[in-house]
């Protein structure tokens, strides 16, 4: 989440056991190309996956793309670690999150989707910049879950906003700001 954060639409109907058969063992030393297309991909389901382009962004935000696709879905491997939080996310949600990134406004009129089925590594739930856990940064970790994010998340009444939510129902994360956005959880 961290990373790019990440989105969702037909993920309630996704199979939980799905997302364990394709979870990847944790990387810990330079992985191969294979390696990042393997880890980005199994944030969402095969028959996103199997046509996603994959982008890497290294550690100093330097971008290359290990594989060209031809599907609506860019997926990324996210943190290399020992919790990695790949995600996949359609076109609105990929300019929604580099306008997050930026720390730019997003586009107006464009509803993004995300999936993280891998989980993420934890977020701030409050502070969309925050890169680790302190003391009132709401700190909270999502399982495998999908996202609704753009300006159509502007239309979320109903939903849960709290800074410390229950991370097993759907919820508002960074309410109140510009990138405000819908998790769903999805086991």
């Amino acid at each position: 989440m961290r990373f790019l954060t990440h989105a969702a639409l037909a993920a309630l109907i996704l199979c939980p056991a799905l997302a364990r058969a394709q979870t990847p063992a944790p990387m810990h030393a330079t992985p191969s190309d294979e390696d990042l297309i393997k880890l980005a991909l199994s944030a969402a389901p095969p028959a996103v996956a199997q046509d996603a382009t994959v982008v890497f962004i290294d550690h100093t935000g330097k971008s290359r793309v290990v594989r060209k696709g031809t599907g609506p879905f860019t997926c990324l491997p996210g943190h290399l670690g020992a919790e990695p939080d790949p995600m996949c996310g359609d076109k609105n949600a990929m300019e929604w999150a580099m306008a997050w990134m930026q720390h730019k406004k997003p586009p107006a009129n464009k509803v993004g989707f995300m999936y993280m089925l891998q989980g993420d590594s934890g977020a701030s739930n409050t502070d969309p910049y925050a890169t680790q856990e302190a003391a009132g940064n709401n700190w909270i970790k999502t399982g495998s879950h999908v996202m609704i994010v753009g300006s159509g998340a502007k239309m979320l009444q109903g939903y849960p906003r709290s800074a410390k939510p229950d991370p097993s129902k759907p919820y508002v994360m960074w309410p109140g700001t510009p990138y405000e956005h819908l998790m769903i959880p999805v086991r």
